[in-house]
Parts: C-alpha cells; structure tokens; sequence
C-alpha cells in the first residue's frame, strides 16, 4: 500500500495546492497533506485553521488526510509509514531547492521524493502571492477555494 505526504506551510492553500493533492490522490493509496509547523514563524493563519481549510478543499478526496507535525519530515514519513514525498514544482528555483531537500531527505533516511510539475494555469501562484493579494483588499477568489477566500477575506477585512 502506497502512503505518501505533501508537506507545506499552506498559508493559504491555493489552487496550486489543491491541483497536487488530486492529482497525487489519483496516483497513490493514501496521501497525507502535512502542514509543517514552524514555531519560528508567525502566519496569517494558525496551524490549526489551516488543517482546517485543507479538510475542506480535499473533502472530495477519500484517500486524502490531513495532519501537522514540527521537527523533521523524515522523522514523521518514520513515524506514519509514509513511503514516499510528493512536491509540487512551479519552475527551476523550485525545483532547484526541492531537489537539495529530496537528496537530503534519501540521505537522511532513504525515502524518496516524487515531484509533480505544476499545471501551466496555477504554476504563477504561491501562498506569499495570495496573501500579498488578499491583504491589500485584492480578489483572490480564482485563486483559492471558495472556503480558503472566505476565510481570507475575513482574516484580512479592513
């Protein structure tokens, strides 16, 4: 049984996100979208209301959890069975980090890391860009789930 995991901060989820997890939904057994908490950094959105956003936008998706976890991916991928790592890649600087990041990942415990290229109209979009968007009262409501612009919209009203 395949179970891999789509690590990220989601700070919103976007489209981009969302486009990973059907498609990685399609190709394995379980996948677990983990938010990965940095208790460094303060984001728009707490942890738990991202897992939140995220139950809402892959409710459709019977084979797709979501979890959070702090410390290292591979640690977790250990702790869950997790047998592979799915990223999503927008282009070469992406690319580029994520492929220092899937060596380190093998080198650290052998798990593999699969990347998905990003569908050409949600490969401009990132969560920084959203959030930028959204907080000068900008429309984001093509660029997210209607739950995850809601929400938005509430966290960023003037």
């Amino acid at each position: 049984m395949s179970h891999v995991v789509c690590p990220g901060s989601f700070d919103p989820p976007t489209r981009g996100h969302e486009d990973v997890f059907a498609r990685a939904a399609a190709l394995f057994d379980t996948v677990t979208v983990l938010v990965i908490v940095n208790p460094e950094k303060t984001g728009l959105f707490r942890p738990d209301e991202r897992v939140e956003m995220l139950r809402a936008i892959t409710a459709g998706l019977p084979n797709v959890l979501v979890d959070t976890a702090t410390g290292l991916l591979v640690d977790y991928c250990a702790t869950h069975e997790v047998t592979g790592i799915v990223k999503g890649v927008r282009g070469v600087v992406d690319l580029d980090y994520e492929t220092q990041m899937a060596h380190m990942n093998r080198h650290l415990t052998g798990i593999e890391t699969i990347f998905l290229p990003a569908d050409p109209q949600v490969s401009f979009l990132s969560s920084t860009l959203v959030r930028q968007i959204a907080t000068h009262g900008g429309d984001v409501s093509t660029l997210v789930h209607p739950h995850v612009a809601d929400r938005l919209a509430t966290r960023t009203a003037r």
